[in-house]
């Protein structure tokens, strides 16, 4: 079995994408950004994401630059603000990114929420459908080799799909899943119109590795609880977005060369996560504007 680090996977339009990719949410911009993604990409990583909420594009940017790989190596993704919901701001923040990262180009542009940050539910169907409209312009001008979204319900995916002057279906969709919460209404949802899913979070934020099930599964595979977590995403075709700070977790993320049995998936499958911190917390971002 190849190295997952290694493996690629295919979006709508044909552009090609790694099956695992290297997350920054929640890590501390400067040097601890600069430092997990020159690992990460020492350890052989080429697909980092980030968001221009998580502020610390210009660290990703930075490692990228002195790591030396070519740009056509790497598969750069980043996001729009929640907030950022007219036409023109979207140019404007977009151009901000590009800038942070210092490349011409993302291999993939999402909307990170449909919705403000401040204010989780809000309906913003009408603005959605203008940030959309700049998102496939920002396609069609090459600087972002795909688009999609983050966080979206079926409703708030219907709500683009559903208006004719829309044009372009997003390639990806990025939401919060792992062992317990897959979201399966929007993830199937998602699949049938030809998106790929990305999972943040696969290991609930640390919450899955004491799990009794899981750790019992990886005493069985002879492997750890991260990666039976991350696993399982990848045998699902779900693109996890794990984040590490220490070589050897990072370098742990990616050895995902072995195969969780059919039975122990619909064992994974079965279970619940009781947890409150399920799903999006206003706690975890703050906009702060250009």
């Amino acid at each position: 079995m190849a190295n997952i680090l290694h493996t690629t996977t295919e979006l709508s339009n044909g552009i090609v994408m790694p099956k695992i990719g290297f997350g920054t949410w929640q890590t501390k911009p400067g040097s601890e950004t600069y430092a997990s993604i020159s690992k990460a990409l020492k350890v052989g990583y080429r697909f980092i994401d980030t968001a221009w909420s998580y502020r610390n594009e210009e660290n990703v940017g930075d490692a990228i630059r002195d790591s030396g790989i070519k740009r056509k190596d790497l598969f750069i993704q980043t996001k729009l603000p929640g907030e950022i919901k007219t036409y023109d701001e979207v140019l404007r923040y977009f151009e901000h990114s590009l800038k942070n990262l210092s490349v011409e180009y993302v291999d993939a542009y999402l909307i990170h929420a449909p919705w403000p940050w401040s204010n989780p539910g809000e309906n913003c169907d009408q603005q959605n459908r203008e940030v959309w409209r700049a998102m496939e312009q920002i396609y069609r001008s090459g600087r972002a080799k795909s688009i999609g979204i983050s966080n979206f319900s079926v409703h708030d995916i219907h709500n683009l799909l559903q208006d004719e002057q829309l044009t372009i279906t997003p390639m990806i969709n990025q939401i919060q899943y792992y062992v317990g919460y897959t979201q399966s209404e929007i993830a199937d949802y998602s699949r049938k119109h030809g998106m790929r899913i990305e999972a943040y979070s696969p290991l609930a934020t640390g919450r899955l590795l004491d799990n009794e099930t899981i750790t019992s599964l990886a005493e069985k595979y002879k492997v750890t609880t991260a990666q039976i977590a991350l696993r399982y995403c990848v045998q699902n075709e779900v693109i996890p977005l794990p984040k590490a700070r220490s070589m050897g977790h990072i370098i742990n993320n990616s050895e995902l060369d072995f195969e969780i049995q059919d039975s122990d998936m619909r064992l994974l499958d079965r279970m619940t996560d009781p947890s409150e911190k399920r799903g999006w917390h206003a706690g975890d971002h703050t906009f702060y504007d250009l």
